[in-house]
């Protein structure tokens, strides 16, 4: 699927265009008449037949923009190489063998394919599993084909498989599939902010408008302004229209732009984490790692097997399996969301979603029940009057754009169809579509074809601005300022009650005096005739779920462009306490600044433009906040575009959908907790594996160093501890399906480099202690200390070492009281007892024998034991104090 998103809307407005080039072919067709356009297609107005349009998808292949590249399977197995830890990795490995250290250089090896080969098998995995799950998520295009008995129909088709020659139809809400030429257009609006980074949609038409005009040469040919063209990634405003298309998939301006800065996508709070955490391993590795080298070196002399060791050291401190954890994780996640009918369309907005402190959404369908009611039709004094719901019915069925909720609820009164006689008695004659600047529409239609009536319908402010007069007991007199007021109090306490209000008026036009062609500026001298008044009772489940999200550290904000009576009462059905109300021309009115000091306090932001959705997104998010938004409608794809983490439903517009990282197959705020908390999960588990990694590697080398400081043989041979690096890293993988205690979720997580520093720092030194312990017994004890002894040293500690870190895992996966309070995943438990069993025999193996372990005393073991029991309660003791200090553990 397409996704289109810009780093924040001040970037999209001023950005500048990107460097167009577009097929020479695309650009003639503008200038071409529609029968050469079509002649030079091969198709006709009534369309492709089905053969014909199989035979175009199978021959250029799928309508598709390829964002990553269809690339081999061998390739994608080797690009993985070129991960940051595992280049470090090679490199290590490639010294190794030039310094003779042949078996240290192959193991090296050995960790890095199996890192590449489980990070290859866990990718692949993903792309087929997210392939299956988004193709839930149907995006389809209306399109005209020619059946098998010659029938031109419209037929809906996956967007996929649109091909050159289609005809395609468009309304309002559509996605622009391929790049199109206009054959007809109605009022047709489109936005093309994706492409151009404007943010006024553009009026399109059938024809150019610079009918005298060439095309000036392609290089510096703006196809964004041709009148006659739509191309792919832009959206239908409002309008209808049919075009051919001309290009689909990689042949599209959209195509040839994917690898530039329309699919550039700013760093999210995940990714900058896992910067930073990358970067504060390597700056560990970086500072320890010359110290290992240079203590060994002059304490023992033998600087080549010092420089050995020290870039064994190096291994150990590279988290070689971070990648292949991150991946398992998100994976497990997406798999486990679709049981909860929901799609992840981008695997990092699960992170996201486990950071996300506010939550913005609408509040239709949200906190409602999404089923619009329509309660009451009255005229100007709040009486109850027929002829308005009559002019409202005329309006909502004659207009040709998308057919909200008010429409639907309008039109379900389909007994006026044959009270009015609307077939024999009204012809449409034009239409001016709705925009969220006039937030009205209108329709005209010839009555009885003896005048023709201009019927609007919209936001009740936005009418009055173009009434002059109204309809009051049949007469139809000036409206002075006294009436306005009388008006203006109907409708408050409408409002206030919960009713959503729409003002009706009308105006008649003599046909001497009428044209065909209405525009904007006809609205005026309109005849007040009435409201019509909606109601959308609250969802049972909404109080509920926000009440959760509230408790588990999710803010609600209600971004809405209802006005600010009719939103207050909905929050006060669903218990939303409203903090404060924010207008769309208070936010107009408000620098960036301003805006960004408000947004913090404020509950609910009424009367919005799209823009000004967006625009109060980026204020949140430059407070310091991780933002998702909720929305299915045209006027959200800006703000779904700019929160953090963009969450749509499976029956929204396809400009919504395609926006979107997350969609949901029903919209509820009872699945946006279940989803928010998965997150949570995910990202815990993740930072689990981070911070037992870290603080077990930073102790292994504090080891190293002391151990360097007063022995004098290493401790562990390299080859001995690139092996009991490999081991533990293995044990980890499964960290992905461990459960996360319910005190680790119910705050959102987001990456915090200091906390893993600190952690690292804490208990790193504690595993130090206890690996000098095993030093003393395996020095004093054991007598391991002797030159021919060397051997049962080293395999000593690399049985303590390997089993303590794996061992303590139990202890650092919870902040709790394990196998009593917390008891791991099944998974985790089975991988990490089998690394333990392995760690002890390997020793007698032939494979031990094959890295230089050989078999340590039975009594080592004894020792071993109490060593190991008193390492879990020391930090299990020191788990309670960390907590006490700092509050957060995992």
């Amino acid at each position: 699927m397409l996704s289109f998103r810009t780093r924040s809307i001040g970037a999209a407005q001023r950005r500048k265009p990107p460097s167009f080039r577009i097929r020479p072919q695309t650009l003639d067709a503008a200038y071409s008449s529609v029968e050469e356009v079509l002649h030079s297609l091969g198709t006709t107005e009534q369309g492709l037949s089905d053969q014909e349009a199989q035979d175009r998808l199978l021959k250029r292949g799928s309508n598709e923009v390829t964002l990553k590249g269809k690339v081999p399977l061998v390739w994608q197995f080797f690009r993985n190489f070129g991960n940051p830890f595992v280049a470090l990795l090679c490199v290590l490995s490639l010294i190794s063998f030039f310094l003779g250290n042949a078996q240290g250089g192959f193991l090296i090896l050995v960790m890095v394919t199996i890192s590449v080969l489980m990070r290859f098998v866990q990718e692949y995995r993903s792309d087929r599993t997210m392939a299956e799950l988004r193709a839930l998520v149907g995006t389809t295009v209306t399109v005209l084909r020619i059946s098998d008995k010659g029938e031109s129909r419209r037929q809906e088709i996956p967007l996929r498989e649109v091909v050159v020659g289609d005809i395609i139809i468009l309304s309002a809400g559509d996605m622009i599939p391929a790049d199109v030429r206009m054959l007809s257009t109605r009022d047709l609006f489109v936005s093309q902010s994706v492409l151009s980074g404007e943010a006024l949609p553009v009026e399109k038409f059938e024809t150019l408008h610079e009918p005298n005009r060439r095309p000036r040469p392609l290089t510096r040919e703006d196809p964004t302004e041709v009148s006659n063209l739509c191309l792919m990634g832009t959206n239908v405003v409002s309008g209808t229209a049919t075009a051919v298309v001309l290009a689909t998939g990689d042949a599209t301006l959209f195509g040839s732009l994917t690898r530039k800065a329309i699919t550039q996508r700013g760093l999210t709070s995940f990714d900058r984490g896992i910067n930073q955490i990358s970067w504060l391993l390597i700056r560990s590795m970086v500072l320890m790692v010359p110290i290992v080298f240079l203590l060994n070196g002059f304490s023992k002399g033998e600087w080549g097997s010092s420089f050995l060791f020290a870039l064994s050291v190096a291994v150990g401190l590279t988290p070689e399996m971070l990648p292949v954890v991150i991946a398992a994780n998100l994976t497990r996640g997406a798999i486990a969301m679709s049981r909860n009918r929901v799609i992840v369309k981008r695997l990092n907005s699960i992170e996201d979603l486990g950071a996300m402190t506010v939550l913005c959404t609408d509040k239709t369908g949200t906190l409602t029940i999404d089923r619009i009611i329509l309660e009451r039709h009255l005229d100007v004094l709040g009486n109850e009057d027929d002829e308005v719901l009559e002019y409202a019915y005329l309006n909502s069925y004659f207009q040709s754009g998308l057919k909200n909720l008010l429409d639907t609820a309008i039109l379900e009164h389909g007994e006026l169809h044959e009270a009015l006689r609307v077939s024999e008695s009204y012809r449409k004659v034009d239409e001016i579509p709705f925009d969220f600047g006039r937030r009205r529409m209108s329709v005209i239609v010839e009555k009885e074809k003896q005048q023709h009536e201009l019927i609007c319908k919209g936001a009740v402010e936005e009418m009055l601005s173009v009434c002059s007069f109204a309809r009051v007991r049949g007469e139809i007199i000036p409206l002075s300022p006294q009436l306005v007021s009388q008006v203006s109090q109907v409708r408050s306490e409408m409002n206030e009650k919960g009713l959503r209000v729409l003002a009706v008026a009308y105006k008649q036009i003599d046909l001497e005096d009428a044209n065909y062609q209405y525009r904007i500026n006809d609205e005026t001298g309109l005849v007040l005739a009435g409201f019509v008044a909606f109601l959308d009772p609250p969802k049972e489940s909404a109080a509920e779920a926000l009440s959760a999200l509230q408790q588990r550290g999710v803010s609600v904000k209600i971004l809405t462009g209802d006005n600010e009576l009719v939103t207050r009462r909905i929050c006060q059905w669903v218990d939303l306490e409203v903090d404060g109300v924010l207008l769309g021309s208070e936010v107009e009115s408000m620098d960036d600044r301003e805006l960004r000091r408000a947004v913090v306090s404020t509950t609910v932001f009424a009367k919005l433009t799209p823009l000004q959705k967006a625009r109060v997104i980026s204020a949140l998010k430059l407070a310091g906040n991780t933002v998702g938004y909720l929305g299915d409608g045209i006027n959200d794809a800006p703000a779904l575009r700019e929160a953090d983490v963009g969450i749509s439903v499976d029956t929204a517009v396809d400009v919504a959908k395609e926006g979107a990282d997350i969609v949901m197959l029903e919209k509820s705020l009872t699945t946006v907790v279940d989803v928010v908390m998965e997150g949570r999960r995910n990202s815990a588990n993740i930072v689990k594996y981070v911070k037992m990694a870290a603080s077990s590697n930073f102790g292994n080398v504090l080891t190293v160093l002391g151990a360097s400081a007063f022995l004098s043989f290493l401790p562990i041979l390299p080859l001995q501890l690139l092996v009991q690096n490999l081991l533990y890293d293995i044990s980890q993988i499964t960290i992905a399906f461990d459960p996360v205690d319910p005190e680790d979720v119910v705050k959102p997580r987001s990456w915090q480099t200091q906390s893993i520093g600190r952690f690292m720092l804490f208990l790193g030194p504690l595993s130090s202690l206890f690996d000098l312990a095993t030093f003393g017994i395996l020095f004093w004890v054991i007598e391991a200390n002797t030159g021919g002894q060397h051997a049962v040293f080293q395999s000593g500690w690399f049985i303590e070492g390997l089993l303590s870190q794996t061992l303590i895992v139990y202890m650092l996966r919870t902040r709790k009281i394990p196998f009593v309070q917390s008891w791991p995943g099944g998974p985790l438990l089975i991988s990490t007892v089998t690394v333990m069993i392995v760690a002890a025999v390997l020793p007698f193996s032939t494979i031990g024998s094959a890295i230089g372990l050989v078999p340590v005393p039975p009594v080592y073991f004894f020792w071993l034991g109490g060593i190991l029991l008193t390492y879990c309660l020391a930090v299990q003791v020191l788990k309670k104090w960390y907590l006490s200090r700092f509050k957060n553990w995992i």
